[in-house]
């Protein structure tokens, strides 16, 4: 048989205009582990900042780009509108948000939403997010949490929760995502659809809301794109295949070192496939992941330059 699933959530990527707030932002008050501090390796002169749990599990990656000069992005339809995070239990929502309140970070209570709670809320340059309680979950397993960050394990971010994007053709969109990636229609209201990819749950699900609106205007504070994992090499090659067949184009297969990744867009949304390995842990050690500047081999004889143009920052926490 053909290896066309998906498994869940690899990753989402967002932009930010400040790396060095933003690290802050994600390791100090969401307690995060940054594991992997490299470059964007289409743009060599920016950072690209990896945050997930503690080893770095697909499924669990929050990934920036640092755009500096970029304006902000502008909100509107046909966009990746919010960022799910997932966390164990109804008490660890109500943990963060005396957290939030602690750390003034913009938030809107905790709610109900499709028979979960959620406490949804916003980083500094205005990149939504929302933390989904695992307290009756079942489905895609979640990761590990930061064993050494600041939040208790028991309370801690331990994966990604589910993705919502906002488009103005709602059943064209739908009917793309059911056809094109076999994700499963679990519930549907009125201008809202939810999806689920492999075991489903809150590791694997797609929120799609219509919004007839302007759409959205990239830039920081927006969400760049949105991967979903798939097994290995021999997967992402036949969903390389897959995507010619169906007159898809795409990126063709593109090795980032720590995954493989396959890029189409539907509609307005980009969406990566990504392989789960290599990962995170083969270059550097367990107690000093994201302390260094990390390249993969093929960036690593312009490190000299690459250093030269970025603007360091410290990120050492094993002292």
């Amino acid at each position: 048989m053909v290896n066309h699933e998906l498994l869940g959530i690899h990753h989402v990527t967002a932009m930010t205009n400040d790396a060095v707030r933003n690290y802050q932002f994600i390791t100090e008050v969401l307690g995060m582990r940054l594991v992997k501090k490299t470059v964007n390796q289409d743009d060599i002169h920016t950072y690209h900042t990896f945050f997930a749990d503690d080893v770095g599990s697909p499924g669990t990656d929050l990934t920036f780009f640092d755009f500096p000069n970029v304006p902000a992005g502008q909100r509107g339809s046909n966009s990746i509108s919010r960022i799910g995070l997932r966390v164990p239990d109804d008490v660890a929502l109500e943990y963060y948000q005396k957290r939030f309140d602690e750390f003034d970070v913009k938030h809107e209570g905790i709610q109900d939403l499709f028979g979960k709670k959620v406490l949804p809320f916003e980083e500094a340059d205005g990149q939504r997010y929302q933390l989904f309680s695992d307290e009756n979950n079942e489905g895609v397993a979640a990761g590990t949490p930061w064993k050494n960050g600041p939040v208790p394990e028991d309370k801690a971010i331990y994966g990604l929760g589910p993705i919502e994007i906002t488009i103005s053709y709602l059943d064209k969109f739908v009917e793309n995502l059911t056809g094109i990636y076999n994700m499963k229609l679990v519930m549907e209201e009125e201008d809202v659809v939810v999806l689920e990819v492999g075991e489903g749950g809150n590791g694997g699900q797609v929120i799609v809301r219509k919004d007839g609106s302007q759409s959205a205007m990239q830039g920081y504070g927006e969400v760049h794109h949105v991967s979903f994992r798939v097994k290995d090499h021999e997967a992402i090659k036949n969903w390389e295949e897959k995507y010619n067949e169906m007159g898809l184009s795409h990126s063709g297969n593109v090795n980032r070192f720590y995954f493989e990744a396959l890029y189409s867009r539907v509609g307005h949304i980009l969406i990566e496939l990504s392989t789960d390995g290599p990962g995170f842990m083969d270059d550097e050690p367990y107690d000093t992941l994201g302390e260094s500047l990390a390249l993969p081999p093929f960036l690593e004889p312009q490190r000299e330059y690459i250093e030269s143009q970025i603007r360091p920052f410290d990120t050492t926490r094993s002292k």
